[in-house]
């Protein structure tokens, strides 16, 4: 649009298009009945800013993004440290994750945990957590993901076989991946394995270079990586359960049970207090 006082024109153009912008210039010359050698010049302006702010936009796509940074407080770095020296470190975890809703599990929780957890060392764990349909495995992923912070996880319901490949670089480098069914993800499995084992995913790939010619580009995609999934599948791949520990989820009477009474519980006013309890 170019309007001068009341008068204006609004037209569709491309701009790199000669023709174009000389109709438009002619068109708006005789509504707005300014010259039209002036309004040729304002419009030649306005391709070279919006050139000049494609360009940045491009090279700041292409720098590989900052990781936030955060500067802690004395106040939030004594409290980090006596929550690390406590040598009941494990015990409060276990309190937060009740106090968050999740019921029983400890053991696989605080296997999970410290899975999610190892994501930060060079050889991080996978966690496969496996159970009937509806028996708490999602719940647990969840309570476990919930813990995490958000730049430093990865979550799909499903993945196609080369997915993996065409990630940022460092999309994955010391993150959590977790997968919502490992059914979702067995065209990817190769590759799962692969981040696991060898802590990197590379692939050779055929494009074109400016001039149109085939050429062979490398994609590559930095690790480690912990892995976390779930499945109700009874026969899960052998070599990925080699390379992950598998947690069994408590279908035991006494569980449903604890289930039961915290469901129950959300129902109540104490119910509601302790949700406003799980934000903080």
């Amino acid at each position: 649009m170019v309007n001068s006082g009341e008068a204006f024109h609004v037209d569709t153009l491309d701009l790199y298009n000669a023709r174009a912008r000389l109709l438009f210039t002619q068109a708006a010359a005789m509504e707005l009945r300014e010259p039209e050698d002036q309004l040729k010049g304002e419009l030649g302006r306005v391709l070279l800013k919006l050139e000049q702010v494609q360009d940045e936009t491009i090279q700041k796509t292409l720098l590989p993004e900052e990781p936030k940074q955060y500067d802690m407080s004395d106040e939030e770095k004594t409290a980090a440290l006596d929550l690390l020296r406590d040598p009941n470190l494990l015990d409060r975890i276990l309190a937060d994750f009740a106090r968050c809703g999740l019921s029983g599990e400890e053991t696989n929780v605080l296997t999970a945990y410290l899975a999610a957890t190892s994501r930060k060392l060079e050889a991080p764990l996978g966690i496969v957590v496996q159970s009937s349909s509806a028996a708490g495995k999602t719940s647990l992923m969840d309570a476990v993901l919930a813990f995490i912070p958000d730049e430093d996880k990865v979550k799909y319901s499903t993945m196609t076989g080369q997915s993996l490949y065409y990630l940022g670089k460092t999309s994955l480098k010391h993150k959590v991946l977790a997968l919502a069914e490992e059914e979702g993800a067995q065209r990817a499995s190769y590759a799962l394995k692969l981040l696991q084992s060898e802590g990197e995913l590379t692939i050779a790939s055929t494009g074109t270079d400016a001039s149109g010619n085939l050429i062979t580009q490398e994609y590559r995609v930095e690790g480690p990586t912990a892995l976390i999934t779930t499945t109700t599948a009874i026969n899960v791949d052998e070599e990925l359960m080699n390379r992950c520990l598998v947690l069994a989820v408590d279908e035991g009477r006494e569980q449903t049970k604890a289930i039961h009474t915290r469901q129950r519980l959300k129902r109540t006013l104490e119910g509601l207090g302790a949700k406003q309890d799980r934000e903080t």
